[in-house]
């Protein structure tokens, strides 16, 4: 079992600009098949833009997402946790701000992401969940209903 973050975590940061356009954002997350990015100017972490946050906070509402910025739509100030914090630490954290996924925090500088499905199979490699995040997308040959 891990014992620090940095032992579960998802190593280096995939990030927009604050002014990039959600149209961008969602080109980034299709070409790296993931579901979030950290939106950052320079080195600072300014929020965390999901696939979810595009959908409802600006595409639901009829905004334009070729000119609307990820700063706009994103979750902003997000809790973040370190490396060389406890995995115990990263749980509370998730639990008590209801969030899915934690920044990694480095000196100030994002290193990487630390979400549910990480710490499912690091506490309980067994568990439904940690079956779950282990599994490749599109892997399990179920296909959509129409």
């Amino acid at each position: 079992m891990a014992d620090f973050v940095r032992e579960v975590m998802t190593s280096g940061v995939v990030a927009v600009r604050p002014d990039a356009s959600l149209v961008e954002a969602a080109q980034l997350m299709r070409a790296q098949d993931i579901g979030n990015v950290l939106v950052a100017d320079d080195q600072n972490v300014l929020g965390v833009l999901t696939d979810r946050d595009i959908a409802l906070r600006a595409v639901a509402d009829g905004a334009d997402p070729l000119t609307v910025s990820a700063q706009s739509v994103c979750t902003p100030n997000p809790v973040v946790i370190g490396p060389d914090d406890a995995v115990s630490a990263a749980v509370h954290l998730m639990r008590d701000h209801a969030v899915r996924r934690l920044p990694v925090v480095d000196n100030g500088r994002p290193v990487g992401m630390v979400s549910l499905g990480d710490l499912a199979v690091a506490q309980d490699p067994s568990s439904a969940l940690a079956d779950i995040s282990r599994a490749e997308p599109g892997s399990s040959g179920a296909t959509a209903r129409s």
